[in-house]
Parts: C-alpha cells; structure tokens; sequence
C-alpha cells in the first residue's frame, strides 16, 4: 500500500530554558544553560542540589487555582504547551473532524509529585485511609492526552506510550503510523514530565544516575567531556502537531517540516545501562533511516541523547560511528541536554522540536559546557561544542534511549511539494 505523507504543522513548548517555542529557540543557539539550584523544595540534604526547573510558571493563572489543583504539574504541562501548538497550527476544531483528531502522549512516570504528596501524608497519619479522590486521577500517566482531548473535544485514538526517557518520540512513531495508514487526519503528539522534587531527585541519587557538581550547577550537564559525572535532571512539555499533508494543505496550514520516519529496538541487556557496543542505539538510527528510505549520506544533524552519563555517551558515539560509518564526519552531532538537562518522558518530543528548528532554521544548537575533550571520542567528529553552527539542513535524525533498553529514533526532512 502507498502510505500517506505526514507534516509538522504546530509546535509548543515549556522547558527549563525557555516557555515557548521561541524562547527555547532562542536559548538553544545562544548556549543557554537551565540549570540552577532548586527552589521548589528543601535540598540542604541531599546529595544533588540543582536541576533545570521550569522558570516563572504560573499554574493558577493558567488554569484558575481549582483547576490547577486537580492536576498533577506534568499535566499542566502538557496542556500549556498544547495551547501554544494549537494556536500555531492555527486550529479551528469547530471547523475539523474531531472523530478523526487524536492524541498521543509520552510520560516515563506520569504524576510523581502526586503519589509522594499522598503517601506522605497517608504516612504521617494514624493509618486511617484518608486519601484525595482526585489522587488517582491526577497520578496516572495516561491522564494527560486524556485531558487534552476533553479541553479540545478530539474523539480520535487517545493513549499515552511509556518507554522511560524514549516514551516520547515512542508517542511521535505511533501518531506518525496512524497518519500514514490514513487511521486520522491529525494528532497532538508529545510529551510531559514533572520529576523534580524529593522523590525524582532523591530516587536518581540512589542509584548515582545524576550529576553532583553542586559547586557549578550550570555546567553541570556536560555530554561528552571528559568529566562528566551523570545527567541533570529537566522537566517540562513539548507539544507537535502532526497531520496528514492534504488535510494540512486543504486548511491551509504552514509546514515546518515532514516526518519521514521512526525507528523503535531494544538493547536486550540490563535494566538500566545501556549496551556497551551500542548495539540498540546502532540498529535504531538503522531502523528509522530505512523507515523513511534513506541513507546516512541524506542526513545532516543529528540530536543525540547525549545524558552526560560516564556509560551513556560512548555507546551513543559508537553506535552513530557504525550507523552512519565515514558519513559521521560530515554530520552535525549535538545534545541539547547540555541546556535544558533530561527530561525523561518529555525529552524526545522538546528535542524533536530542536531539530525541527534546525532544519528551518540552518543553525545547530550547540552542546555547551564542553571543556575537556575526551580522548575515547575521534576528534574527527563534530560534536557542535560550545557555540551554535550554520549549516544547510535537510535532513535531522532525533534519538531517545530509555531505562529498560528502550530505543526509538525520529527522521524529519524539509518539506517539498
């Protein structure tokens, strides 16, 4: 069969470096850093004291105080982020065929700051069974696309995919095949995460996955240098709009790009780390190029996952140099998560939009905080270190990896008619 072609035609964002699309942009190619010393909680204890917080959000005069406290902070999330990608697509729902409008969201964990709210305080009771009837509702990860299409009125496919920190671009791949088997005309596509507060940040502690460079927060994310020391925790939202191309051509939308591909593997080998030969990684790039029939010489920029972990970011380097062979000296390579830190179920679907921009834009964000090179990488390659590039892009390539060896890499292009 002939699959329909699928567009970008709305973006949103909320992240520690930027609360809308523009903001983000803007931070990315100036290099940015959004990590600072936490502020919604007591750290003096703990053994990272900093994040990349969402800055200057205001929950309550978003959704008026009573909605606001129905919703655990990923929710609120994904709904302001979804706002900004529905006023950019210029979406009239009243005019479209909401039965064929769906939405498909990524959350590794979904409402932590609720469950620990309630068990605490569950805890510090007589035992007595006193929990808050929205505790539930606010708590489950598939809540949020399940809000969004009640505040739109989308009656199409509605779920919420969860593969740790790929779930998001897992959430794009499947909003991306329903469109081109022709199943809808359009998804809100994305993803939310709201980790920072004693539970994410204490649990990461335990098991030595985040940085603790607390004399110097801001460049505490640092993939690829040599002393790296673990990953800065990030939180936020990234919304995309995607939609088959006639339906976006018979309204009349702009089109940031085409999506052309995904590609989903597992890495088969511990809970946590990932394969030392980057085996997944390397068979996901592979997947998704031949998803969208093409060839590493066709891409220009890749946006890694690139966490800033000791292990993480030479299994990526390997698996990119037996992806892409000699054409890997010609790319562009960078991690964003050297400014907005990780953030989890959300980071797929804010990098999606990084590269999308780059590709609209010619211009590589950079990975920033790059002091020492480390001498495993080939210093052939070109990591964009410290400062933004310009380059022709037709062609970007997005990775997530994911606790559990989840893998799924997505491939946009610049549109043509």
């Amino acid at each position: 069969m002939e699959f329909k072609r699928v567009v970008v035609t709305g973006l949103g964002a909320l992240t520690p470096i930027g609360n809308t699309v523009p903001e983000y942009w803007n931070s990315l190619i100036n290099g940015v850093s959004g990590a600072a010393f936490i502020k919604s909680f007591d750290v003096s204890k703990f053994k990272t004291k900093f994040a990349c917080e969402v800055k200057n959000f205001d929950a309550e005069g978003f959704l008026g105080r009573k909605e606001a406290r129905k919703l655990d902070p990923f929710v609120q999330y994904a709904l302001f982020s979804t706002e900004e990608a529905v006023k950019d697509a210029g979406l009239d729902f009243e005019k479209l065929d909401t039965s064929r409008i769906g939405v498909i969201w990524g959350s590794g964990i979904g409402g932590l700051k609720t469950f620990l709210d309630e068990v605490v305080n569950f805890a510090k009771g007589d035992g007595t069974p006193k929990f808050n009837p929205f505790f539930i509702p606010k708590m489950i990860a598939d809540i949020a696309p399940g809000h969004i299409s009640i505040k739109y009125g989308l009656r199409g496919p509605n779920f919420t995919t969860v593969s740790a920190c790929a779930s998001s671009n897992n959430s794009l791949i499947d909003a991306f095949n329903y469109l081109r088997l022709g199943k809808a005309n359009m998804f809100i596509t994305g993803g939310s995460e709201a980790i920072i507060n004693e539970a994410g940040i204490g649990g990461f502690n335990a098991m030595h996955a985040l940085s603790t460079r607390n004399d110097d927060p801001a460049t505490a994310s640092r993939p690829f240098d040599l002393d790296r020391d673990g990953f800065v925790a990030g939180e936020g939202a990234g919304t995309i709009i995607l939609e088959e191309l006639g339906h976006a051509l018979k309204r009349g939308a702009k089109i940031y790009a085409e999506m052309v591909g995904g590609g989903m593997s597992a890495d088969a080998y511990h809970m946590t780390a990932p394969h030392p030969d980057g085996l997944g990684a390397s068979l996901v790039m592979k997947a998704a190029l031949e998803d969208a029939g093409l060839t590493p010489l066709d891409v220009d920029y890749v946006n890694v996952h690139g966490t800033s972990t000791p292990i993480g970011d030479p299994q990526e380097v390997k698996a990119i140099q037996d992806a892409f062979g000699d054409r890997v000296y010609d790319i562009n390579i960078s991690s964003t998560k050297s400014m907005t830190g990780h953030l989890l179920g959300a980071a797929g679907a804010v990098e999606a939009i990084a590269s999308i921009l780059a590709l609209q834009n010619g211009i590589i964000p950079p990975t920033i905080n790059h002091f020492t090179d480390d001498p495993a990488f080939d210093p052939r390659i070109n990591f964009t270190f410290n400062t933004a590039q310009k380059r022709e892009v037709n062609v970007v390539q997005s990775n997530g990896f994911g606790f559990g060896g989840h893998n799924a890499s997505v491939i946009f292009k610049r549109y043509q008619q």
